[in-house]
C-alpha cells in the first residue's frame, strides 16, 4: 500500500493540479493500492512546520519506504514514478 500526504495551498492553481495529477497517476498505476490525504497548509500550519514543508505543492510518501518527497505540480507522470521506484530510468 502506498500512503502519501500532499501539502497544498488552499485552492491555489497549482494545488489543484498536483492533486489532479496524483490523483491521476495513482489511479493508473497503483490501482486499490494508495492513499492521498490533501494537507492545507492554510488549515494546519503547524503541521506543515513539523514535517519541513516551506513550499506548495509538496508530496511526502510515508510508505513504503523510504520516505520521499516531490516539490511541484506533479504534471511530469515520468519523474513522480522514478521517484517512487515505480519506473527505471532510461
Amino acid at each position: 500500500m502506498y500512503r502519501f500526504e500532499l501539502f497544498v495551498a488552499g485552492d491555489a492553481v497549482n494545488s489543484a493540479q498536483a492533486v489532479a495529477n496524483l490523483t491521476s497517476i495513482c489511479r493508473e498505476y497503483l490501482p486499490d493500492r494508495y492513499e492521498i490525504e490533501v494537507v492545507d497548509v492554510f488549515k494546519e500550519p503547524n503541521r506543515a512546520l513539523t514535517q519541513g514543508v516551506f513550499m506548495t505543492p509538496t508530496l511526502m510518501t510515508l510508505a513504503p519506504p523510504p520516505p520521499r518527497r516531490i516539490i511541484g505540480t506533479l504534471s511530469d507522470a515520468r519523474i513522480v514514478l522514478l521517484t517512487l521506484g515505480l519506473a527505471t530510468p532510461g
